[in-house]
């Protein structure tokens, strides 16, 4: 056997373990693995696997971070999604990076399934609003030309608020033919 090229290999070599090919075969499975070794284990699986993608739930927000992070070695195509850190009745608006990361997960699972998903509980309990992955991603390229007005009209459908100076993201200004 010989030595891999770099940790993205590592996982790969998993794929031969019968163990592992046990695992695999089987409709579900409880696995117990220590926590430094998690990331590795994972992400083996989620190579060896052919279905997409391997959705990975943890205790809480900090362990999706942590495992997030971790798998990105390995794996590089991870999504985190992250929970709402607001309760639906309450008067504050979620975290603007929340929603985004959210949305991007959600479009990514019906269009380019990433090979894991790392979610702490709290995220996969809370509801989804109808018809989600239809929302299409706005994407401009440094250099491109667009029609103002129709920038505006989608950003401004999309959530991004009209200010006179954007200071936070989700915020679009206007200062005669750029769009900030």
């Amino acid at each position: 056997m010989s030595a891999p090229s770099s940790l993205r290999d590592l996982p790969i070599k998993l794929r031969d373990d019968p163990a592992v090919l046990r695992l695999l075969g089987r409709s579900s499975a409880v696995l117990s693995v220590p926590d430094h070794g998690r990331a590795y284990v994972i992400a083996g699986l989620a190579a060896s696997s052919t279905r997409r993608p391997f959705v990975v739930a943890v205790p809480t927000t900090a362990d999706a971070e942590r495992l997030y992070r971790d798998l990105q070695t390995y794996l590089g195509d991870v999504e985190l999604f992250p929970a709402w850190e607001t309760l639906p009745f309450e008067r504050v608006s979620p975290n603007v990076e929340t929603m985004g990361r959210r949305m991007r997960t959600i479009h990514r699972l019906h269009h380019d399934p990433p090979a894991v998903i790392v979610a702490p509980v709290r995220a996969l309990v809370q509801r989804l609003g109808p018809h989600l992955e239809d929302v299409q991603p706005i994407t401009i390229h440094p250099g491109e030309r667009r029609d103002r007005d129709d920038l505006l009209a989608s950003l401004v459908g999309v959530g991004y608020r009209r200010e006179e100076q954007v200071e936070h993201r989700g915020e679009v200004a206007v200062r005669g033919s750029i769009v900030d």
